[in-house]
């Protein structure tokens, strides 16, 4: 999926410019260019159909609405096996200690929350420079400066309005929204990481009380008086 999302985002370059320059033929007018969030597009509206770029058309399309399906219901099956802990006896159910499930899990959850923590960066770092001042992050604008009319981190997104009176948002909407469908597997993968921790610590606290019994009666057979 990672792959093919960064295919469609290479193929988004441009292809607005490609629309409105008439490089890019469709039925009719052009009405309008619109982004889609997933899969990651940029779509040209005609007056009697669409043009979209790779992203949303094709194989790719099938591809990456396909592996996101396989992502999500792994992660729900995953959650599902962590929350009702099912014991051994079912040829669904594969042996594994406490540790290897904390591993699976950790792992799951490093992968998901890493993807999900570098694309909110990217499209959120000017928010954490400075909220009310986000759209002038990053350039030198000296009293030229656009303004921060209003911002939210969650989706990381602001209105910002130049001089001329011109507002437009300081990421594109397929950004801002893609920054908020990653932390939904995140999310479940923290879930399943949080309950495996949980059920490793009281298996080692109960490991620790029944040795405990253990080594007292041992000494006790051991004692000559």
């Amino acid at each position: 999926m990672v792959v093919g999302s960064a295919l469609a985002l290479f193929g988004m370059l441009e292809f607005d410019e490609r629309c409105m320059q008439g490089l890019t033929q469709g039925p009719g007018r052009l009405l309008r260019v619109r982004d889609q969030a997933f899969p990651p597009a940029t779509i040209c509206e005609f007056q009697h159909g669409e043009v979209s770029s790779i992203g949303g058309q094709g194989v790719l399309e099938v591809l990456l609405w396909g592996s996101l399906l396989v992502m999500v219901i792994c992660l729900f099956t995953a959650l599902i096996a962590e929350c009702f802990d099912p014991r051994l006896g079912s040829d669904l159910v594969v042996p594994m200690t406490r540790a290897e499930k904390l591993r699976r899990t950790g792992a799951a959850f490093f992968v998901t929350g890493s993807v999900f923590l570098m694309f909110y960066t990217l499209a959120g770092w000017k928010l954490f420079a400075g909220p009310s001042s986000a759209c002038s992050t990053g350039a030198d604008w000296t009293t030229n400066a656009p303004r921060t009319l209003e911002y939210s981190f969650f989706p990381p997104q602001a209105t910002c309005q130049y001089t001329s009176g011109l507002t437009r948002q300081m990421n594109p909407d397929w950004m801002a929204s893609l920054a908020v469908e990653l932390a939904v597997p995140a999310l479940m993968a923290g879930v399943g990481f949080a309950l495996a921790w949980r059920r490793w610590g009281v298996e080692r606290r109960s490991v620790r009380q029944d040795a405990v019994p253990a080594i007292s009666g041992t000494a006790d057979r051991s004692d000559p008086s």
